[in-house]
């Protein structure tokens, strides 16, 4: 009886050791909620089978069907991916939580030059998950004109074979930025006249789309769009040959999506794992080879440029510097979102 009493202690102590660490979390599931195809998403199941904590994964589309649906309330979410000044918005209306960072260990690896940002001066709130560019993608078999400006999209010879993209700051940004004026402005003449650019493309436009833009362009059902660096490197990385991007000469935006806990999580600390597992340097850079961003996780990165030293060459995955010193991270507009959003519903509409 004692063999069995000592056995029973033994496996006691076993359990008590082992199940904290491949069962914590277990029973709960955490509401995740993304953009549109930016994860891997096996390393959600590998996140789960780790850590018994179920993920509910849902995505959006726009950084402001995002901030929609958090002030409309009625949704818990535990994790969510808000571009840079959405960060700021979040942070202002107090809309996130501060992180413990030591729920957070891998934070480590994330590139100094990504902290103190403007957008979370104190990184209280926020972690970069990924960065990039909007450029120009464009089929080469269709275009044989230079790809060097953002002229190019109201040039006349390629009508109906134009996407531009159906988010705000994007596509009213390369306005402003056509006309020499920053992509942030608040200047109403500024705008009236980004405005008016747009309302004259508008007949060249095959239309104003999401994430179909990638699929449209290689698939040769139109010649050009406005899209993100990533959409490029997606078609890079499956061979398809008739597909490059440019950044034109006048500067770009480059953004940061970053992981954030909102104020209405249930689960922060299991959210907080999430968070970590994901900048995991062998998590961060099977993400990042996955989805075509360049990640924030140094060696992510470094492991990226020893393995695919040419895609370091490509404009969709590291810009030239130059046109980075032209270019512009997007800030909160404050009392202009307002403003933005009612020009790009009146070009929508007329």
């Amino acid at each position: 009886m004692k063999k069995h009493l000592l056995l029973f202690v033994v496996l006691s102590l076993i359990l008590v050791t082992v199940l904290p660490l491949s069962g914590c979390g277990s029973g709960v599931t955490i509401n995740v909620f993304n953009w549109a195809e930016y994860i891997d998403e096996s390393l959600i199941d590998e996140f789960e089978k780790q850590t018994g904590i179920k993920v509910n994964y849902k995505t959006y589309a726009t950084n402001e069907e995002l901030l929609a649906k958090m002030e409309a309330g009625g949704s818990s979410y535990d994790v969510v991916f808000p571009s840079d000044y959405a960060v700021s918005e979040m942070i202002k209306k107090g809309m996130l939580l501060e992180l413990d960072f030591n729920n957070i260990p891998n934070y480590k690896y994330i590139d100094e030059k990504l902290k103190n940002t403007g957008y979370d001066p104190e990184n209280k709130y926020s972690i970069p998950y990924f960065w990039g560019t909007i450029g120009i993608l464009y089929n080469t078999d269709m275009v044989d004109d230079p790809i060097d400006s953002w002229d190019i999209l109201w040039n006349p010879k390629y009508k109906g074979q134009i996407l531009m993209k159906k988010d705000v700051r994007d596509s009213l940004g390369v306005a402003l930025k056509k006309l020499g004026y920053s992509m942030n402005s608040t200047n109403d003449d500024e705008l009236e006249e980004a405005k008016a650019l747009l309302l004259e493309q508008k007949p060249l436009v095959n239309g104003y789309y999401g994430d179909e833009i990638r699929d449209l362009i290689a698939n040769g059902d139109a010649a050009m769009g406005l899209t993100y660096s990533g959409d490029a490197m997606e078609l890079y990385w499956d061979d398809f040959e008739n597909v490059s991007f440019a950044i034109p000469k006048e500067g770009t935006n480059i953004w940061y999506d970053c992981m954030v806990i909102p104020a209405s999580s249930k689960y922060k600390k299991e959210a907080e794992m999430f968070i970590n597992f994901m900048l995991d340097p062998d998590i961060s850079y099977r993400n990042s080879e996955a989805i075509g961003y360049p990640s924030p996780n140094t060696e992510s990165l470094h492991r990226l440029q020893e393995k695919y030293p040419e895609v370091f060459e490509l404009p969709a995955f590291w810009p030239d510097d130059e046109i980075l010193k032209l270019s512009e991270v997007y800030v909160d507009l404050g009392e202009y979102k307002v403003k933005y959003n009612e020009i790009l519903t009146q070009v929508l509409v007329d």
